[in-house]
């Protein structure tokens, strides 16, 4: 009855103080039925919070502004028009407010990047995300500037570098789809720190190879931390809207990468010379080159170990709070990773994708591994004036993949998903002529200028590419960047074959070629509900299995059983009218349109808001 529910408020909130002794109702009358007067709404809040008693300890204090909004007697106000940007949280998030502002239709994501914040969750997650992505790159390319005196040390072929260079980018072919179905499970947070470890901890122990079998193991494992890549692009895909997402996916992206170019300046120019200086002063017997190339990783691989712990502690997986939280509160359907996968697989625009991405990313991936060894071979140049060089092409990450994504997400806003298609075609085509360009190149300036301005295009097909994924199928968009992304390291395979069994000059050559032809893919691009290169907007079918309607059917069967087990006992004394309005309030559907004071916060928590724990 009334007393009792108060009473069980009470004991979750012992400020409410024991509700005062009301005199039991008179009987009705013969033949008039009695009705009890509505219960207060407090009382049905406190009836709401003993659903959540069991997931979580309900801390017994609350702030003033929280309990009067609490015992407001107005109806919850109503949620904002779809598309509006304000810096309010919905109902079920972890915050009250953000620091963004942010779109409640797309799950709280944020309509702007202020680049200079770390506040969070959006920028907090976003600066996680690429520098994720920037150390586990630092620690895979830790070994290319060095693959020189590797070769010379341990008496190896160029066959055999080239070998150890291919199980390198095959070491993510498989994992980064498995990042991104996890991604989508999971949360991108824990895997951002499961690839950091996985990669680090064979990187510290490069120094112990002494043969090809031993290298080429190791380089398979440490390019794990190539799977960084989709964990980066899918956390920031959760915490920004479509309409910025190209953006944002190309910044991080690009400053991730550019791990790639730093490894050849920090090891190959920096602490290689620097430890072969030491060992030499210090008069070692073996030679001093040997030494510094075996120490040089040990550097790399304890940075990413240590920021393992910063991911993990400092970061969330979504807008409103982290996954496996949000499942225990019954806030996320728990889904099924098959259904994740055929969903990926079925749309061709994702294999479309995919071959792209393998044009522009593993065009990257071979350009960094051969690179330095290119110069060192075509120019006659020394392991750190090849490395500097190299450097180069790395060093276009900083700018341009985050200008490939801006200008997808600007040709979006005056030509739809056609601009994008345009701008894909474009990028793609251009990159083709400028790798072949760059094989011509007779004299280093020239080289130096073709590689910068093919590296040009090449970032901005990247980010290109990845400013479309998320069009695809928002509900799965972990699991389709972790196939795209997978394409990427399937293209340096193929491309890091044609230079181990060509000269460099050919190889070149036909990798632009294939970039070239490739751009014609993007005529074949046709997302549903949006137009193609040559094609007009295409209808969407009837929802898939991932789609909100069966998340509905999941959250009724839910409901469903939530009022199984909160419904009144056949004693009861209240009307039909009161036992509909308590009823209605237990459920899921109502709990979705309550507003967050509905749940109290925890005014000693660091994140002050619903949920916070």
């Amino acid at each position: 009855d009334a007393p009792n529910i108060a009473a069980a408020g009470a004991l979750l909130d012992p400020r409410l103080g024991s509700p005062s002794p009301s005199p039991p109702p008179p009987p009705p009358e013969a033949g008039m039925q009695y009705e009890s007067p509505p219960l207060p709404r407090i009382r049905l809040r406190s009836f709401q919070r003993l659903r959540w008693a069991h997931h979580e300890q309900v801390r017994p204090h609350e702030s003033l502004p929280s309990q009067q909004r609490r015992l407001q007697q107005d109806a919850p106000p109503a949620s904002p028009p779809q598309g509006t940007a304000n810096d309010e949280a919905s109902w079920d998030s972890k915050y009250e407010t953000y620091a963004c502002r942010v779109d409640q239709s797309q799950e709280d994501s944020s309509v702007e990047i202020p680049i200079f914040s770390f506040v969070r969750p959006h920028m907090r997650a976003f600066h996680c995300a690429w520098l994720t992505f920037f150390f586990a790159f630092l620690a895979w390319f830790a070994i290319t500037p060095l693959l020189a005196e590797v070769q010379s040390s341990l008496g190896l072929t160029k066959e055999q570098i080239w070998t150890t260079s291919i199980c390198s980018v095959a070491g993510a072919v498989v994992t980064r789809c498995v990042a991104g179905l996890f991604c989508d499970i999971y949360g991108a947070r824990w895997m951002s720190a499961a690839v950091l470890f996985i990669c680090g901890v064979p990187t510290i122990f490069t120094g112990a190879v002494n043969g090809v079998v031993g290298l080429s193991i190791l380089r398979l494992i440490t390019g794990i931390g190539g799977s960084a890549f989709v964990t980066c692009q899918y956390w920031t895909c959760t915490m920004f809207t479509k309409e910025v997402a190209g953006t944002a996916n190309a910044l991080a992206a690009g400053w991730g990468n550019l791990g790639g170019g730093v490894a050849q300046i920090f090891v190959g120019s920096m602490l290689f010379p620097l430890f072969k200086w030491i060992y030499g002063a210090a008069g070692t017997e073996r030679d001093p080159a040997d030494l510094s190339w075996r120490t040089c990783c040990i550097i790399p691989g304890l940075i990413c170990m240590a920021f393992t712990f910063v991911v993990i502690k400092c970061s969330d997986d979504s807008p409103k709070g982290n996954y496996r939280k949000r499942k225990d509160l019954g806030l996320m359907q728990k889904q099924s990773a098959m259904k994740h996968l055929r969903a990926a697989i079925h749309d061709h625009n994702t294999w479309l994708l995919l071959i792209q991405y393998g044009c522009c990313f593993g065009v990257e991936l071979t350009t960094s591994n051969a690179a330095a060894l290119y110069f060192k071979e075509e120019f006659e140049l020394s392991t750190e004036a090849a490395a500097a060089v190299a450097s180069t092409f790395g060093w276009m990450n900083l700018f341009a993949r985050g200008l490939g994504g801006f200008l997808s997400d600007i040709s979006n806003a005056y030509s739809g998903m056609r601009g994008r298609l345009i701008w894909q075609l474009v990028c793609f085509f251009f990159e083709g002529v400028f790798v072949m360009v760059f094989s011509k190149a007779q004299t280093l300036g020239g080289a130096i200028t073709a590689l910068m301005t093919f590296s040009l295009f090449v970032q901005g097909a990247e980010g290109s590419t990845f400013g479309i994924v998320p069009y695809l199928n928002p509900n799965v968009t972990g699991t389709v960047t972790g196939i795209v992304g997978a394409g990427g390291n399937a293209g340096a395979v193929i491309f890091s074959i044609f230079f181990r069994q060509m000269e460099y000059r050919d190889a070149f050559m036909l990798m632009g070629a294939t970039t070239s032809a490739i751009s014609l893919l993007s005529s074949f691009v046709w997302i549903k509900g949006y137009e193609g290169l040559f094609f007009g907007r295409r209808l969407k079918p009837e929802p898939s299995p991932l789609t909100p309607r069966s998340n509905e059917k999941a959250e009724k069967s839910s409901s469903n059983r939530d009022d199984k087990k909160f419904q009144q006992p056949p004693n009861t004394s209240y009307s039909e009218q009161p036992q509909q309005q308590l009823q209605a309030t237990t459920t899921d559907e109502g709990a979705h349109n309550q507003p967050r004071s509905y749940i109290d916060t925890d005014p000693h928590s660091s994140i002050s808001g619903p949920l916070s724990h």
